[in-house]
């Protein structure tokens, strides 16, 4: 794999040292804090990207924060199943997963894109660790009830699509007392021992809920939460959130992530953070700098 630098020769010393003094109060500030980052989107299938965000989760680790990846894997399922043949069913935008299609899943997610990632990160000089949901019992989940948007005493079932009932974190909080950096697939199982695919976000909400992590990051492919004249809103609280989604200005595919940042936000997590994954080491500008790469959402 080719390792890329990113070029700094052209920055006086005297800018340098203030980039990194800037950074000292954030490193003191979090140090020995946890940071669960929502990985998916532009920022996982850019080359480039996939390599600053590994740097990034490096250097977060070596100056004392705990970073937690939780990974996405949505367009790797789908050609996955496109290259065996199965073409993809939706409700309600949903995927209705049989048995087939959750075998995909489970392979595609701990098995490629998890070791995608656990790698990226180990060539950067990381200790990162794999984990599903199923390692150390950590994610419960029961069949996720889909009621129809016309009418509500209607139910579909989209098979094993899974609701989180229950997050044990003591894998996750063992092996990052050891040094390691945890990447969960999103994959959860039931009572009878059967697995379900789960939103990534929902995941990574709820996971930074039960660490009572500092800070949830989520990686998107948009610059945050904008205005209705296209301006980048930098801070939010979870009371304006409701405002702008009540006259329409936060719609769409936005709504399943702020629901769950706000869930976080409101259950402890001190900020979430919705950042453009397409900027390059945005991660690291938003965490360590006064520089705002995207929308907080603060809990206060």
């Amino acid at each position: 794999m080719s390792t890329h630098t990113t070029d700094v020769s052209h920055i006086a010393p005297r800018e340098k040292a203030e980039i990194l003094s800037q950074a000292l109060p954030y490193i003191r500030k979090f140090h020995g804090k946890t940071i669960v980052i929502k990985y998916g989107g532009n920022a996982m299938t850019d080359p480039e990207l996939q390599q600053d965000f590994a740097e990034d989760v490096v250097l977060l680790k070596l100056v004392g924060l705990n970073p937690v990846v939780v990974h996405g894997g949505g367009p790797q399922i789908e050609g996955a199943l496109s290259r065996l043949g199965k073409k993809g069913q939706f409700i309600q935008g949903m995927r209705v997963t049989d048995e087939e299609t959750m075998e995909v899943v489970e392979w595609v997610l701990a098995g490629q894109v998890q070791q995608d990632i656990v790698g990226l990160i180990n060539a950067a000089g990381g200790k990162a660790v794999g984990l599903t949901g199923r390692d150390g019992g950590m994610i419960r989940a029961k069949q996720l009830k889909m009621v129809d948007k016309d009418d509500p005493a209607k139910e579909h079932d989209i098979g094993q699509v899974g609701d989180i009932v229950s997050i044990d974190p003591s894998v996750v909080k063992a092996l990052q007392d050891d040094q390691f950096i945890p990447v969960v697939s999103p994959i959860g199982f039931g009572e009878k021992n059967e697995s379900y695919n789960i939103n990534a976000d929902v995941v990574a909400a709820k996971l930074a809920t039960v660490l009572q992590a500092e800070k949830l990051l989520m990686l998107t492919n948009i610059r945050g939460v904008l205005d209705k004249q296209g301006e980048l809103l930098t801070e939010l609280t979870p009371r304006r959130i409701d405002e702008l989604v009540e006259d329409g200005t936060i719609s769409g595919g936005m709504i399943p992530k702020i629901a769950g940042a706000i869930d976080a936000a409101k259950s402890g997590v001190n900020a979430v953070h919705i950042i453009d994954g397409r900027v390059p080491h945005s991660m690291l500008l938003e965490v360590l700098t006064d520089q705002a790469y995207g929308t907080m959402i603060s809990s206060r």
